[in-house]
């Protein structure tokens, strides 16, 4: 096991791994063991009572962050002719076809979000092996194949996550920065946690969400309460 360093020592010294909090509770004391010079994000770990070795049970979509995430994202969009113009006053930062789809042969991945027109599916399906490596092939299930490019845009520059349950049964994503309120961040947990519990495939029984915690990108992890969580969801 790989040693760790005095700071991180220092900050897991004052999380109890054996009481789990209330969300607000949590968020505030992940905060508090970030040590990292810069502003960390703040990542949720959430485990569910799912095998994603079947298929009727791989939980996977998209949530807009109501709080955003505090961070640019650097949005490419395949699409032409109306959708094109639709693209770039929305906000994109790259908009175009088989230039692009070059571009990306060669090696270029300086962009966070791929979205597509689906008329452009033809060049775009030719890479895949290439964006979906990284996360970043564009798919119906979670919007980023569409005809509502514009909105699609907006929404990415806004804080709209994908997430995909691991073959350990976890969904991993930010929530966050370590600078933004308490509040805020529970919010985007709440929206995040809605959003799977919508996603509930007819076939999983018995306990859904299993397990809750929350850290900083350098700092330990924070369990939390799952039922003060559904329960805030639900009202």
């Amino acid at each position: 096991m790989a040693k760790r360093g005095k700071k991180y020592t220092s900050a897991a010294a004052m999380v109890d791994r054996q009481v789990k909090l209330p969300l607000n509770e949590a968020l505030a004391l992940a905060a508090k063991t970030g040590y990292a010079k810069f502003d960390e994000s703040v990542d949720v770990a959430i485990r569910l009572g799912v095998n994603p070795r079947h298929a009727d049970q791989m939980v996977r979509g998209a949530c807009l962050m109501p709080k955003g995430l505090g961070k640019t994202v650097r949005v490419l969009v395949f699409a032409k002719g109306e959708k094109e113009k639709e693209a770039e006053e929305a906000g994109a930062d790259f908009v175009g076809g088989e230039d692009l789809a070059e571009k990306i042969r060669g090696g270029w991945f300086d962009f966070d979000k791929a979205i597509a027109a689906p008329d452009m599916m033809g060049i775009v399906g030719k890479l895949g092996k290439l964006l979906g490596t990284r996360g970043l092939m564009p798919n119906p299930k979670v919007g980023t194949v569409t005809m509502e490019i514009g909105k699609a845009v907006r929404e990415a520059k806004a804080g709209k996550i994908e997430f995909r349950v691991d073959k350990n049964g976890i969904i991993h994503t930010s929530v966050g920065k370590r600078s933004f309120a308490t509040e805020d961040l529970a919010e985007n947990v709440l929206a995040l946690v809605d959003v799977l519990l919508k996603l509930k495939p007819a076939t999983v029984k018995g306990t859904y969400i299993r397990g809750i915690t929350v850290a900083t990108t350098m700092g330990p992890g924070v369990r939390v309460d799952v039922a003060d969580v559904e329960s805030a969801v639900k009202k």
